[in-house]
Parts: C-alpha cells; sequence; structure tokens
C-alpha cells in the first residue's frame, strides 16, 4: 500500500473509511469527475464501499453516480491511505482507497451524484489536474514508469 499525503494528527480519532477508485481509459483519455461540494476539485470517479457492499459492486455504482457511465474489465492496481476531514460526514476519515484500472463502455445518463461532473482529458493533464495525491501517483506509476 502506498502511503500518501498528510499523516494522521495525533490526538484525533479516525474512522475507517474503505472505498474504491477507478482509473478509465478510453482512447489515450482518462474520464475523471469533477466534484462541486464540498469543495472543488478533480478526481478519480469512485467513493466508500457500503456495509455488505463488495468492492467490486461499489465501484461499478460509484462511477456510474458520479460519471453516468458503466464500466467493464476491472482490475486492482494497488491501495493508498489518507487521512482526512470529511466535511459532508463531519468527521475524520482514514480512507484506504482501492484504485482500479477498467474501461468505461456506455454512458447511461449524466451523472446520479449531485455537484458531480464527469471530464474527459488527456493523460498528462489528469496527471498534473488531480487533487488527490494517490491518484496523481497511480497514474505515474501506470503511464510513466
Amino acid at each position: 500500500m502506498i502511503p500518501i499525503g498528510e499523516r494522521p494528527v495525533r490526538g484525533i480519532r479516525y474512522t475507517l473509511r474503505p472505498g474504491v477508485y477507478a482509473i478509465l481509459v478510453s482512447g489515450g483519455r482518462i474520464l475523471t469527475t469533477y466534484q462541486v461540494a464540498p469543495r472543488p476539485e478533480l478526481q478519480l470517479p469512485g467513493g466508500g464501499i457500503d456495509p455488505g457492499e463488495s468492492p467490486l459492486r461499489a465501484l461499478h455504482r460509484e462511477v456510474l453516480e458520479e460519471t453516468g457511465y458503466r464500466i467493464s474489465g476491472p482490475r486492482r492496481l494497488g491501495a493508498h491511505r489518507r487521512f482526512v476531514y470529511m466535511p459532508e460526514y463531519e468527521m475524520y476519515a482514514e480512507k484506504l482507497c482501492h484504485v482500479y484500472l477498467a474501461r468505461p463502455t456506455l454512458r447511461v445518463g449524466p451523472p446520479a451524484e449531485p455537484d458531480h461532473e464527469a471530464a474527459w482529458m488527456d493523460i498528462a493533464q489528469a496527471r498534473e489536474s488531480l487533487a488527490i495525491d494517490g491518484d496523481r501517483q497511480f497514474l505515474e506509476r501506470l503511464f510513466y514508469s
């Protein structure tokens, strides 16, 4: 697992929050999601795994909610951890981020997740623009190693 970002702060209790995220490649471009709130940032599509949900089911659900696309052929690349405050949940979280490589196959509609927009960009642009260090590091390993 890649240690990424800020270290945990002593005295703060973090809640473990496993999640799944996708590097979605088609035609030399990557499908990302632009999240407007709670803070504007460009991210890999994905999010938390619900209790009782398998990681692959969560991956399909989260990508569809945030981009409107269905995916195929997911392959796990690895994971990274982040220690963050999540204002939308009013909690400190230890995010265990499992990253997958997959292909977007069919757009069935706009993103269902409020405040999210699907955004296609070339790989180099995504490498420079993604807000999360771990996401950028996985792109580095996948395309630039």
